[in-house]
C-alpha cells in the first residue's frame, strides 16, 4: 500500500477494497474531456465499494474518487449546483409541529422552498467554456458585487474562453482570477460587469447536522436554472477525486483534491460543478463538485444516485478571498508522511492515521509527534484513516492550532501542533 502524504500530495491507497476509479462528467461535455461545531457528529470515511464509480460534474474532467469508512458501503464522488443567498428564518417551522417536550420541530416538507430558489437564483450562472478538448458547461456562485464569480477548478480547467450566463439569460465573458486544483476551486471576473448583481450570502456550514434540509441549484445538463432538494446525508465525509486546472503560470495540471465533504441526497448530475448546496435559509453552505456514480458500460458520464459531495462553505471563504487578492492560494501542512493503521488501548481496538514519516523542521516534528504515532481524532473528531486526517488538515487554514489525539506505546496523548503554509506552493 502507498503511503499516503499530508501534504503536499497523499498518495490514494491502491488496493481495490480502498479505492474506487470515477469518470468526470462535467459541465455537460461534448468531447471526453471559521467555526467547527460537529462533536459528536462525524462520519468517518465510507469504505469504497470497487464497483462504484464517481463523477465531477464539469466539462470534460475525469476523476477518481474514494472514500473509505469501516465497515460501509461505498459512495462516490459527487456533482456541483450553484446557489445564492436567500433570506428565509430556517427556524420559522409551523408552530403545531412540535415533540413531546413542547420543541418546535422543522421538516423539509415544512420549508417553503419555492421562496429560497427565487431568492437564491439570481445569484447563480451558468458557465460555458471552450478549450482545446472541445466545450463543456458547469455552474458557478455570485460572489460579490464586483463581478468574481466561484466555481470549481475542475470546471474552467484550461479553457481558453470563458463566458457566464447569468439567471435572466445576460452573457458575459469572464477571466480566470485563479484558480487552486488541489482544493478544486477557482475564481472567475465578468467583463464589463453590470450593477445590481445578487451575491450569495454565505453561511456557517460549521452548524450543519445530519438530516438538515438543504437545496443544490445549478446548470444540469445544460438545464440553467435547475433546483432539487434533499438532506444532509453526512459531514466531513472524506473524498479523493482527481481534478485538473492550470498553475499560476498557465501550465496543465491534474491534482489529487481531498475533501472533507458534505455528503447530500439533493440531486446533483453532470453540469453542476461549482454550483451551490444551500440551506433553508438560502445561505451557502458548500460548493458541489462530485457525485457518486454506478459504473456503466460505454459510459463516462452518470447521473444522480442520491449521493452528492459538496466543499463545505468555510474552506470555500478562504480559498475564494486568496484567489480574489492575489490569484494564488495557500493550505495548511502538517508535515507528515501518512498510512491507515490501528492499535489497541483499553481493551479496544482503534483505527487511524499512522505516520510513517516525520519531516524534519515541519510542525509535526516541532511539536514532538514521531514515526508510528496514530492520530485518532483531530480537534475532538475522529480519524478513522490516513485519508481521513489528510482531509481534517486541508480543511483548515495555514497558522491554526489542532490538537490531536494520539496512541503512542498504548497511551493516548493529547499533541498540540499549528499548521504551517504547505511548502510546494507554485
Amino acid at each position: 500500500m502507498t503511503t499516503p502524504h499530508d501534504d503536499p500530495r497523499p498518495h490514494t491507497p491502491t488496493d481495490a477494497a480502498s479505492t474506487h476509479r470515477a469518470t468526470a462528467g462535467g459541465p455537460g461535455t461534448t468531447p471526453p474531456d471559521g467555526v467547527r461545531d460537529r462533536g459528536g457528529r462525524r462520519w468517518g470515511d465510507v469504505v469504497a465499494a470497487s464497483l462504484l464509480s464517481a463523477v465531477l460534474a464539469s466539462g470534460g474532467t475525469y476523476a477518481v474518487v474514494q472514500a473509505t469508512d469501516a465497515g460501509d458501503p461505498a459512495p462516490a464522488p459527487s456533482t456541483s449546483a450553484d446557489a445564492v443567498p436567500a433570506a428565509q428564518d430556517p427556524t420559522s417551522a409551523p408552530e403545531e409541529d412540535g415533540a413531546a417536550d413542547g420543541t418546535t420541530v422543522s421538516f423539509a416538507g415544512d420549508q417553503d422552498w419555492a421562496a429560497v430558489a427565487s431568492s437564491v437564483t439570481p445569484g447563480v450562472v451558468s458557465i460555458d467554456v471552450v478549450g482545446r478538448q472541445g466545450q463543456g458547461s458547469g455552474s458557478g456562485v455570485v460572489w460579490d458585487t464586483e463581478g468574481h464569480v466561484v466555481t470549481n477548478a475542475h470546471v474552467v480547467g484550461s479553457a481558453e474562453q470563458v463566458q457566464v450566463v447569468l439567471s435572466d439569460g445576460r452573457r458575459y465573458q469572464a477571466s480566470v482570477v485563479g484558480q487552486d486544483p488541489s482544493s478544486d476551486l477557482a475564481v472567475l471576473a465578468l467583463e464589463n460587469a453590470p450593477a445590481g448583481l445578487e451575491p450569495v450570502r454565505v453561511g456557517d456550514d460549521g452548524v450543519l447536522a445530519v438530516g438538515d434540509p438543504v437545496m443544490a441549484i445549478g446548470n444540469p445538463l445544460g438545464l440553467s436554472g435547475t433546483v432539487t432538494t434533499g438532506i444532509v446525508s453526512a459531514l466531513d465525509r472524506p473524498v479523493t477525486t482527481q481534478a485538473t486546472g492550470t498553475t499560476p503560470g498557465g501550465a496543465p495540471v491534474a491534482t489529487e483534491v481531498v475533501t472533507n465533504a458534505i455528503q447530500t441526497s439533493a440531486a446533483i448530475n453532470p453540469g453542476n460543478s461549482g454550483g451551490a448546496l444551500v440551506n433553508a435559509a438560502g445561505e451557502l453552505v458548500g460548493i458541489n463538485s462530485s457525485i457518486a456514480a454506478l459504473p456503466a458500460a460505454g459510459q463516462s458520464q452518470a447521473g444522480s444516485i442520491g449521493i452528492g459531495f459538496a466543499i463545505p462553505a468555510t474552506k470555500v471563504r478562504v480559498i475564494a478571498d486568496q484567489l480574489i487578492a492575489d490569484g494564488t492560494a495557500e493550505h495548511a501542512f502538517l508535515g507528515v508522511g501518512l498510512r491507515d493503521g490501528a492499535a489497541e488501548i483499553d481493551g479496544a481496538a482503534l483505527t487511524g492515521a499512522q505516520v510513517s514519516q516525520v519531516e524534519p523542521g515541519s510542525p509535526a516534528a516541532g511539536a514532538g509527534i514521531e514515526d508510528d504515532d496514530l492520530v485518532v481524532a483531530i480537534d475532538g473528531e475522529q480519524v478513522p484513516s490516513a485519508i481521513a486526517l489528510v482531509g481534517q488538515v486541508r480543511e483548515r487554514a495555514s497558522g491554526e492550532e489542532v490538537e490531536l489525539d494520539v496512541v503512542r506505546d498504548g497511551e493516548r496523548l493529547q499533541v498540540t501542533v499549528t499548521l504551517a503554509t504547505r511548502p510546494d506552493q507554485g
